[in-house]
């Protein structure tokens, strides 16, 4: 189940979106529930006072009181990762929406090719990166980090080194047992020494492997076409 919030001061283009996400996702069979807003500051107090959760939120850029491009700031410490796409017909709001690091940029003058594409790409990233956990079992803790959550693996002599956003937790574990155990497709090997989740690879340049916590993790030369290659396959084949 997918949350979603939809957000214009214009209540025809409210019900617009809405239909389109419906339409959207209902085309895929993935499940949702929709909450709409015709007032910016609801959809804030919403999220920052009462503690909604929202997976993805479609935004309006103009809108009276606490603009569009505002409010992506003031929910990314309650909302760290969630999906944001803007809805405008201002293109000249585009590359500000990008450095706010929003995940698409929809234009109102070709709004149901691009939203729908839209939606269906966030939702499909949203449902790839929720349920799957990795399990640290020892004789005093048990520890569940979710897959999503996992940056890469270091080889750490005998142990396996597990950074996740969460912090590091090391178990007595090679890497290719580790790579056994995980067994999907978004971990993939990038060095004899690392193991690094696709999801948290913002790009690769100059070799290396820029992830989205900021970490930068060399790439072999033995390994850099095969490493690109399962990028592109891996994202081909989810979004």
């Amino acid at each position: 189940m997918i949350r979603i919030a939809i957000c214009d001061d214009e209540e025809k283009a409210v019900a617009l979106h809405e239909q389109f996400v419906k339409d959207s996702l209902q085309a895929c069979s993935i499940g949702y529930e929709i909450t709409t807003y015709t007032q910016s500051r609801n959809l804030l107090y919403d999220i920052t006072d009462d503690g909604f959760f929202y997976d993805l939120i479609l935004l309006d850029i103009e809108m009276p009181g606490i603009s569009g491009m505002e409010i992506p700031q003031q929910i990314k410490s309650f909302l760290p990762n969630v999906r944001i796409i803007f809805v405008t017909s201002h293109t000249e709001y585009a590359i500000d929406a990008f450095e706010l690091s929003i995940f698409r940029y929809v234009p109102k003058s070709n709004l149901e090719v691009k939203l729908t594409t839209a939606v269906t790409d966030a939702a499909k990233l949203i449902e790839l990166e929720t349920g799957q956990e990795y399990t640290i079992q020892t004789a005093k803790r048990m520890e569940k980090i979710p897959y999503k959550d996992i940056y890469y693996i270091q080889r750490d002599g005998k142990n396996a080194s597990i950074v996740s956003s969460a912090g590091t937790a090391k178990v007595r574990k090679s890497l290719q047992q580790m790579f056994d155990e995980l067994n999907t497709p978004e971990f993939i090997f990038i060095d004899r020494g690392y193991i690094v989740n696709i999801i948290q690879i913002m790009k690769i340049s100059d070799g290396m492997a820029v992830l989205k916590n900021g970490e930068q993790l060399p790439i072999s030369r033995s390994h850099l076409q095969e490493v690109k290659r399962q990028i592109n396959q891996f994202w081909g084949a989810h979004i």
